[in-house]
């Protein structure tokens, strides 16, 4: 029986290889690390609370603070958490991490269909290795889970119109539309119909009055599932769970500020974001495209604009293109309308851009080779040199001796945590930089050739092994070393704090909430202001202790037991009080 080549399962198994290749990406790095940052465990504190009371539609959270996002994430996570009995930072990053891998392969599968294989191969490429859909792929949040899942009814509604006409309504549509609301909220819903409507006008097969049916059909069955969930929500919440999922979805969207809130909705940007964002979020490979806008010969083109038939001419693509670009742009100007914005919020518009950027790719490749060549080696330098770093500091290298005026707080800090880790390298480590040594000679040897095509791939090759080292090497070492972890059991270990007795302020327009310490201790914080305890412990980032302790002078005596070190969630240190009444001995 013979053997197949690399190249008959890139031909045959195109699909299987995405799987795997994500698959490796993301499923070796969602374990070994802690949570560092405040957005994972205030996520996975929302899985523990389910573990532990059995309330799995309005769970309670860090004090009195009860979960109000779609809980389809949290689900996830105390699913795969179920097996082990707790929540870990494996089973609470997981669900992303699957989500990451099913929508690569789904684009794939879904492009691969429908256009050539190459272009479809290497957008899924591009989705892997960009930096903002590989960074959520690795991350205990909502978004991953909420993107696949707007991804795939963008894709199943496409079949619908595509197979059928927009006639009759698959059972995997309302599912997939249903899935996506409790992933995200309503938007969940109205933009993928969004994108149909636009599209289907833009076919200009349907009536307006048809599209109007079809959207209706599609929206209405969608609503069911998450229905259940809203219904139970609001019976166990009430007014307040219906103020916070008002101010969420449309307070957010439109910057309405409820006063009500505890918090502020935040994120505040121009119209300028996510254009500037979705391109470094396509990082390295937006680089490649902005480098070909240099030398082109723009004459054409303004030619093109002059003359109505050439420039229709030349606008004339494909349906799955035209869809692409419809559900690219539409998600780019839906969330552009709030002044609330992030680079995570037009995410599902990632798998489409990446098909129109691996066009450019392999066009660029194939005639404008010396961009190619110049972007190869670009590429080839930054690896050279991260990978020497790296290596050099496994030798006994400390790039602060160099490096040191410019090294800094929390640079510094890191520098110093990574030096910790390298100093006894693992086979892990050891096996990250081999195969980035491999991919360093693989992409010279390809540019010696002067094969622009296998260049490009040995770029992705290049790329898959700095994300490689990213994730294996240097985020290990920051994120375990600024980890809330080690405090919480030594003073879990040296003082008897436990559900009852561990206060906390949970009022974050004013003070600073411990997400990662309430995770590692077993989401066990109570609320200091609301219940007025007679004696306890107290805990509190160093720079709102102040003002909390001076608030509370005239009732209660505070006594400092300890402090941790810096950690990286808050940027300063966790400070533990010892309180009582001033009425008690």
């Amino acid at each position: 029986m013979r053997v197949p080549s690399l190249q008959d399962l890139y031909l045959q198994k195109p699909v299987t290889i995405i799987v795997l290749i994500a698959a490796i990406a993301v499923l070796p790095w969602i374990g070994p690390d802690d949570f560092h940052t405040k957005g994972e465990p205030r996520e996975a504190s929302v899985a523990v609370s389910m573990l532990q009371t059995g309330d799995w539609v309005l769970p309670k959270v860090y004090a009195d603070e009860f979960a109000y996002k779609p809980p389809m994430s949290h689900w996830l996570m105390a699913l795969f958490s179920l097996p082990q009995g707790h929540v870990s930072e494996w089973s609470a990053r997981l669900p992303s991490a699957l989500a990451y891998i099913i929508m690569a392969g789904a684009s794939l599968f879904f492009f691969g269909r429908r256009i050539r294989l190459q272009p479809a191969f290497i957008a899924a490429l591009i989705l892997i290795t960009c930096f903002e859909v590989h960074r959520w792929g690795l991350a205990a949040r909502v978004d991953m889970v909420s993107t696949m899942f707007i991804v795939l009814s963008l894709f199943a509604l496409y079949r619908w119109e595509e197979r059928s006409e927009l006639k009759g309504l698959p059972p995997a549509l309302p599912l997939l539309l249903g899935c996506a609301v409790l992933s995200k909220g309503p938007v969940g819903v109205v933009l993928p119909l969004l994108v149909l409507g636009v599209y289907l006008l833009a076919l200009r097969r349907y009536s307006p009055g048809l599209i109007l049916k079809a959207l209706l059909y599609a929206g209405v069955s969608a609503l069911f599932l998450p229905a259940l969930w809203y219904v139970a929500a609001w019976k166990q919440g009430g007014s307040e769970f219906i103020s916070m999922a008002l101010a969420e979805n449309f307070g957010r969207f439109l910057h309405i500020e409820n006063p009500a809130l505890s918090y502020e909705l935040g994120h505040r940007n121009g119209l300028w974001y996510h254009p500037v964002m979705l391109m470094a979020g396509l990082l390295p490979w937006s680089l490649l495209s902005i480098f070909a806008l240099f030398g082109m010969n723009y004459r054409k083109y303004i030619a093109a604009l002059s003359s109505p038939k050439k420039l229709l001419r030349r606008m004339q693509i494909d349906k799955v293109r035209l869809f692409s670009l419809v559900a690219a742009l539409c998600i780019l100007v839906f969330y552009s309308i709030p002044s609330s914005k992030r680079s995570v919020y037009v995410m599902p518009a990632y798998p489409f851009v990446a098909l129109f950027l691996a066009d450019s790719l392999l066009r660029i490749s194939f005639h404008r080779r010396q961009v190619t060549r110049i972007f190869a080696g670009v590429v080839g330098l930054i690896g050279i040199i991260a990978f020497g770093l790296v290596a050099a500091m496994t030798l006994g290298f400390d790039p602060a001796s160099v490096a040191g005026p410019l090294l800094r707080g929390s640079a510094l800090h890191d520098v110093g945590l990574l030096m910790q880790f390298l100093a006894r390298p693992g086979c892990i480590t050891i096996l990250i930089l081999l195969a980035g040594l491999m991919s360093i000679g693989v992409l010279i040897y390809q540019m010696c050739r002067r094969n622009n095509i296998k260049a490009l791939y040995a770029s992705v090759f290049l790329t898959f092994a700095l994300n490689l080292l990213v994730d294996g090497v240097v985020m290990r070492s920051i994120r375990n070393g600024n980890s809330s972890r080690p405090f919480a059991e030594h003073i879990m270990r040296e003082y008897p704090l436990n559900g009852r007795n561990a206060y906390v302020m949970n009022n974050p327009r004013e003070y600073r909430n411990l997400y990662g310490l309430n995770f590692y201790m077993s989401n066990s914080f109570q609320n200091f202001e609301t219940e007025q305890p007679e004696a306890g412990y107290f805990l509190i980032a160093e720079r709102d202790a102040a003002k909390a302790i001076a608030l509370y002078a005239d009732r209660y005596r505070f006594v400092l037991l300890t402090s941790s070190p810096r950690i990286s969630e808050l940027g300063q240190p966790i400070l533990l009080y010892e309180f009582r009444t001033t009425t008690l001995p």
